[in-house]
């Protein structure tokens, strides 16, 4: 009993062992079972959040997508839109140049027609001429029997007496025919030409703004213009010396005055002497230190201006230095407007004449450009205003073409091209546009009236003219008075009657005409 104890319990023991192995291998196959049914539902819901972050992602990129889109075809449309009102712009320039070719297709369809039935008219008075002839042929050889036995001439002198009676009625009749025709083509060409300058007139008839040449710099108070003349006048002397311009200071309540002929130098010293009151600090080493910088960056305006004009007017290859004397026209002035605005306006004017006159409009607007360049050094030459821009054309590289409409739109010397004509032209279309120019009316007419009255008080002048905005005075005198070798004295007595009489900006050309003609009236 003793020995079967032992071997039940260990029997025992490994059932209990055996048993409880199982038990522990069920509790752990349980517990596995739990963890990958854990895991199984944790890969689920990876699986069902990955979708649902792919499906918003998919949203999103889709929308990003359409908003970009929708931003390109934004962008495309607004490209779309400009570009079709740059297409319609050009058909409007387009359609504006289609028609000014058919009217001047239907001018030339109308001077063919009028061409057409003069050689009718021609063609009829030749045939009526060729009877005529036949006529007088017939007349003549029965005339000559007659003749020779009424004046007891010979056959041979009675020939020669009708030939030079026959000879001078046809030399009668051409030069009636000349004439008409001569007016007739006088009238075209006046209708042609005034047509010419309405238009070029209506597609440059802009306002225009006067300009001033004072200088006048606002001060902040009067103290100021203790601390601008400094201590014993050093700041005022140091300022007029470095810039070249006389510094007035007067009673004027906070405002001093800048007097000088230069306007480039004038136009210096007012951006100095704001750029001094603004900082403060007014004494001999700053306003040198300024008016230097100054001097330098209007070298730079000059020239951006000059570039912007030559560029507006859409010429090329012009030298530097005469885009920037076209910059120091800015600051000039003609009876107070801007002479650089009048030379752009020239040379457009200029362009539209030469295009309807089939010429060149690079020339024609070069030379309506340049024409006038010679205000912006004429206080620093001798001479007119005309001849100094011909030479600093000339010495710049211009061409003979431009030199001479220069130098010949007041016709100062004579013009070699129809290019002059045009600048005389333009100028004066500029210049005389109502508003262009300011001067009193009062004033104009009395200068004119005070011309014409020194003209007419000296012996021999029959009538005067004062011509060209009175730029011209011209003098008809009575040929029995005056002969040829007193026209010359004439002339420089009357010229020098005006310089002494008369007050007038630029020049004043004195022409004498002494003319002889002989007349006859056919009844």
């Amino acid at each position: 009993m003793s020995q079967i104890n032992p071997i039940l319990a260990l029997a025992l023991g490994v059932v209990v062992g055996f048993v409880v192995g199982i038990v522990i291998y069920l509790i752990r196959r349980n517990s596995t079972f739990k963890l990958i049914s854990q895991a199984s539902q944790i890969a689920e819901d990876i699986k069902k959040d990955a979708k649902q972050e792919a499906e918003t992602a998919k949203k999103a990129a889709i929308l990003e997508a359409r908003e970009e889109w929708f931003k390109q075809k934004r962008i495309m449309d607004e490209e779309i839109k400009e570009r079709q009102k740059e297409l319609r712009i050009q058909e409007k320039k387009y359609n504006e140049r289609l028609g000014s070719l058919d009217k001047r297709l239907d001018s030339l369809d109308k001077k063919e027609s009028n061409l057409t039935e003069q050689e009718k008219k021609l063609k009829s008075k030749e045939d009526e001429l060729s009877q005529k002839k036949v006529e007088l042929e017939s007349t003549i050889s029965e005339q000559k029997n007659k003749l020779a036995e009424i004046a007891g001439l010979t056959r041979e002198e009675a020939v020669a007496k009708l030939r030079e009676e026959l000879i001078s009625q046809a030399r009668q009749v051409a030069a009636n025919d000349a004439r008409l025709t001569i007016e007739q083509l006088k009238l075209d060409a006046s209708k042609k030409a005034t047509e010419i300058l309405s238009t070029a007139i209506q597609r440059m008839a802009v306002d225009h703004v006067s300009e001033t040449t004072v200088s006048v710099v606002s001060l902040p108070s009067d103290e100021m213009k203790g601390r601008i003349i400094g201590r014993e006048g050093r700041n005022i002397r140091t300022f007029e010396k470095a810039s070249g311009v006389d510094l007035i200071i007067d009673d004027t309540p906070e405002a001093v005055v800048l007097s000088c002929f230069d306007p480039v130098r004038r136009e210096i010293a007012r951006l100095s002497l704001e750029k001094l009151i603004s900082d403060g600090r007014i004494h001999p080493g700053r306003i040198e230190e300024v008016v230097a910088k100054t001097t330098k960056e209007m070298e730079e305006t000059l020239m951006k201006i000059g570039e912007k004009a030559v560029l507006e007017t859409n010429i090329h290859n012009i030298s530097p230095n005469l885009i920037r004397v076209l910059g120091r026209l800015h600051y000039r002035t003609s009876y107070g407007q801007n002479v650089l605005q009048h030379s752009i306006e020239a040379a457009w004017i200029c362009g539209i004449l030469a295009a309807e006159l089939g010429l060149d409009q690079e020339i024609a607007r070069r030379t309506g450009l340049l024409h006038d360049i010679g205000k912006a050094v004429d206080h620093e030459f001798d001479g007119t205003h005309a001849i100094i821009g011909a030479n600093l054309a000339r010495k710049n590289g211009e061409g003979k073409l431009i030199v001479n409409a220069i130098e010949a739109h007041h016709e100062e010397v004579e013009a070699t091209s129809v290019y002059a004509a045009l600048v005389q032209a333009s100028d004066a279309i500029s210049g005389a546009r109502p508003g262009a120019r300011r001067e009193m009316l009062e004033t104009y007419m009395q200068r004119l009236a005070k011309l014409e009255e020194i003209a007419n008080s000296v012996e021999g002048v029959s009538k005067s003219y004062a011509i060209q905005a009175g730029r011209e005075l011209r003098i008809i005198v009575e040929p029995g008075v005056v002969d040829e070798g007193t026209t010359a004295l004439l002339a420089t007595e009357i010229a020098a009657n005006i310089e002494k009489q008369v007050q007038y900006p630029g020049q004043i050309k004195v022409t004498v005409i002494r003319e002889t003609r002989q007349i006859a009236m056919a009844k």
